[in-house]
């Protein structure tokens, strides 16, 4: 799971501010894995702790290659069963009823882009009642 401090320390690494309305991308190339059993296994995810900071530097979109955005929901369930209490499963989608973001999920070829200095478009499919969605998301390299 990823935590402010990682996201501080990978920005640090690249030399990177974050301003308001970037589109954040998280690889851990799990995309490369996706036919594999354990594909749901095997993603860094976001703990509620991280996805508020990020909205909190002005994120709106945020993304990953990974199955899902909160950690992975067997690390989830286990957790619960040891200790059970509110807030431990899909703790950074929840966050999303205290503070407005978008998160996509299973995004692919993370590998093949810059660190920053593009573009991201994306075009959600529109589903009546729905709370999620697909969306088509696209890099633009000038």
């Amino acid at each position: 799971m990823f935590e402010p401090e990682d996201l501080i320390e990978k920005l640090a690494a690249i030399n990177y501010t974050l301003k308001p309305f970037d589109i954040v991308l998280i690889r851990c190339d799990a995309d490369k894995r996706i036919h594999n059993d354990d594909f749901v296994r095997i993603h860094v995810g976001a703990s509620a702790k991280a996805t508020h900071w990020l909205i909190d530097q002005g994120i709106k979109v945020m993304g990953t290659d990974g199955w899902g955005w909160d950690i992975p929901l067997h690390i989830q369930a286990e957790d619960y069963r040891n200790n059970p209490r509110q807030g431990i499963i899909w703790q950074a989608h929840y966050v999303g009823i205290e503070k407005e973001y978008c998160q996509i999920e299973k995004l692919a070829n993370l590998k093949a882009l810059p660190p920053f200095g593009f573009k991201v478009a994306c075009f959600p499919a529109k589903i009546k009642g729905a709370s999620a969605g697909w969306t088509r998301a696209v890099a633009i390299i000038e």
